[in-house]
């Protein structure tokens, strides 16, 4: 049964026209994942065979073991945003006599073929050949290989059964990613310790082989977590239900309501955002922006200067907002021709795009206060950093996007998925990132920093106080383009 998944999988594929006019794409992009895979390999071997002059005051296993502890945290948080959930289409098989294990089985299975499963053996198992066969028998080192295996294995089970739970019942999502906070925040404030606990219970496995039992049964309580799942929502008159189930609870929203041809574009976009698999995805990805400080902030070398600082302010308050008013108007695109014929006012249209980026960044600013823990020059920063994002960066997003004129399918993932950008979305992210810190330069080098900061503050200030002359000229440009926009947004491939 398997051998049939495998082949109708692989027809489906191969016999789409996306396949066939991205081939040479696809070949490409094979081709730098060898070489990546390669250099990866390599560098996995070097660093296994230097580890002790890399670290000569510890233990190469102890220090080892602590860095796997770390690897797991940063794993979980990078696939959970980036790997894609296997899928199989389902309810063509339902009818015919095909056991439903066999498809879940199929489906789980399917997911340990994730390149994020691949990647740490390119690291692990040049440790164990280099260092751990040194001081360990051969069968241990199986044992602490399988076992590293067995909790990558976990990991990705749980990514799978997370993201199925964000569509079944997002709150459990919610939860778990309260808890993982918290460990972060527990690790930072050396309450507890990744490295700690994980060097004491890989240590365990070394010592006694035996506790292999332990990975082993969380890799079983996950896989049969995933099954009994997947098993309960597997039935014909469920997936027509959900099919034929239509929730338009934001339409229903009595303020939108009130603020009339505003609060319906309010309400299209926010209806565009959550239907669409690949909008979803820079929402859920969101949180990913908003963390980002936790990777810097804590770091001497980072948070002595300003200008590292003034890029991951920009980014964490303006990264959603980049995404959206980047592609403000390819979101529409399939329906593009509807909005030209329809009695909208062009310059409130393109007014109500400004107001929704001006929430987006204002809500990612006060997500970001709680960073005045690590100094009240943070949060100087992000407020500086923000006004420029809501008084400059929107408006030089929001004149880009009447330049893009390339087709997006909204049905498909973001991560990886370069489809629909064109030489502009990326050239547009030199003013986004550069500009303020160039600015910052000169005041830098005559010792007047925080001068340089409050210049970038104005600038953001002065286009606030003026959006009504900019969106006009943006709403020109707009009227210049239109047409050229809807041809190619009517062009599919």
């Amino acid at each position: 049964m398997v051998k049939w998944f495998i082949r109708h999988q692989f027809k489906q594929s191969f016999r789409s026209t996306i396949w066939q006019k991205n081939l040479i794409i696809n070949i490409i992009l094979g081709f730098f994942v060898f070489i990546l895979i390669l250099e990866v390999l390599v560098g996995g071997i070097y660093l296994a065979n230097k580890w002790q002059e890399i670290f000569p005051d510890s233990d190469p296993v102890l220090k080892f073991n602590g860095f796997i502890g770390y690897y797991f945290a940063f794993a979980f948080i990078l696939r959970f945003f980036m790997q894609n959930v296997p899928t199989l289409a389902i309810q063509p098989y339902l009818h015919l006599p095909v056991k439903k294990s066999s498809l879940i089985n199929y489906v789980l299975i399917k997911s340990f073929l994730s390149f994020f499963n691949f990647l740490p053996l390119f690291f692990i198992i040049p440790f164990a050949i280099f260092q751990l066969s040194q001081f360990y028998p051969l069968s241990t080192v199986w044992v602490w290989l399988l076992s590293i295996v067995m909790l990558v294995l976990s990991n990705n089970l749980l990514i799978v059964y997370l993201k199925k739970q964000l569509v079944a019942n997002a709150k459990i999502v919610g939860f778990f990613g309260l808890f993982i906070a918290a460990l972060l925040l527990l690790d930072y404030f050396k309450i507890i310790s990744f490295s700690g606990l994980s060097t004491k219970a890989l240590g365990y496995i070394l010592d006694y082989p035996y506790f292999i039992i332990i990975p082993a049964l969380i890799f079983i309580f996950l896989y049969c977590l995933n099954y009994f799942f997947l098993r309960s929502h597997l039935y014909p008159e469920e997936i027509s239900a959900k099919k034929g189930k239509k929730t338009d609870a934001i339409s229903k929203i009595k303020y939108l309501q009130s603020l009339g041809i505003t609060g319906d574009i309010i309400a299209l976009d926010m209806k565009l955002f959550w239907r669409n698999k690949r909008t979803k995805t820079i929402i859920y990805m969101t949180p990913l922006f908003l963390l980002y400080g936790l990777f810097f902030y804590p770091q001497e070398v980072y948070s002595e200067g300003f200008g590292f600082l003034i890029f991951v302010g920009i980014f964490m308050t303006g990264g959603l907002m980049l995404n959206y008013l980047n592609y403000a108007f390819s979101w529409e695109g399939r329906y593009f021709d509807n909005i030209l014929t329809s009695n909208i006012d062009m310059e409130k249209y393109i007014r109500v795009k400004f107001i929704i980026a001006l929430l987006i960044c204002t809500l990612s600013f006060i997500l970001t206060i709680p960073y005045v823990l690590f100094g009240v020059k943070i949060l100087f920063i992000n407020f500086v950093t923000f006004l420029f994002n809501i008084g400059v960066l929107s408006f030089v997003l929001l004149y880009n996007a009447t330049l893009n004129k390339k087709s997006m399918d909204l049905s498909k993932g973001a991560t990886f998925n370069y489809q629909g950008m064109g030489a502009s979305n990326w050239l547009v992210l030199l003013p986004a990132f550069l500009l303020p810190i160039f600015i910052y330069l000169p005041f830098n080098y005559f010792g007047v920093p925080y001068t340089g900061l409050i210049v970038i503050g104005l600038l953001g200030i002065s286009g606030l106080l003026f959006n009504k002359s900019i969106l006009k000229i943006i709403t020109k440009q707009f009227y210049k383009r239109k047409y050229i926009m809807a041809e190619g947004f009517r062009e599919k491939g």
